[in-house]
């Protein structure tokens, strides 16, 4: 027979393991966040200006270089462009954090005289537990 004590232990016990989960969430460490650009550069001397410049920015939002130039080959699909950089940052908004930043802001026009690019945010898959 289910006594009002047992609902009532039931209802607390739902209760707890929510707390717990939330907590757990709140605690869970956050995924990766990256920035890829595909370049082609147009203007080298121009291009280093810019590509001098960003390093130190980068590191400021704790990102750092998993690509820079490459050596891109194609293995399906179109020809890749002769540019790649990867950027792995401590989360998805450090990422945008650097690239919405005053001082970053300051350096596109640089980059946008001296080569055409695709940019684009990705979020890497949540660490395993």
């Amino acid at each position: 027979m289910i006594t009002r004590n047992t609902i009532l232990t039931i209802l607390c016990g739902a209760a707890l393991l929510g707390i717990g989960y939330a907590a757990g969430a709140a605690d869970a460490p956050t995924p990766k966040g990256y920035v890829i650009a595909q370049i082609t550069v147009t203007d080298p001397a121009t291009y280093k200006t810019y590509a001098d410049q960003t390093a130190p920015i980068v590191a400021k939002y704790g990102g750092r270089y998993l690509v820079r130039g490459g050596n891109p080959v194609a293995a399906e699909g179109a020809a890749p462009v002769p540019r790649v950089a990867i950027v792995e940052y401590p989360s998805l908004a450090a990422a945008k954090a650097q690239y919405y930043s005053p001082e970053y802001q300051a350096l596109i026009p640089i980059r946008q005289r001296a080569s055409t690019a695709q940019l684009f945010f990705a979020e890497g898959m949540p660490p395993a537990p």
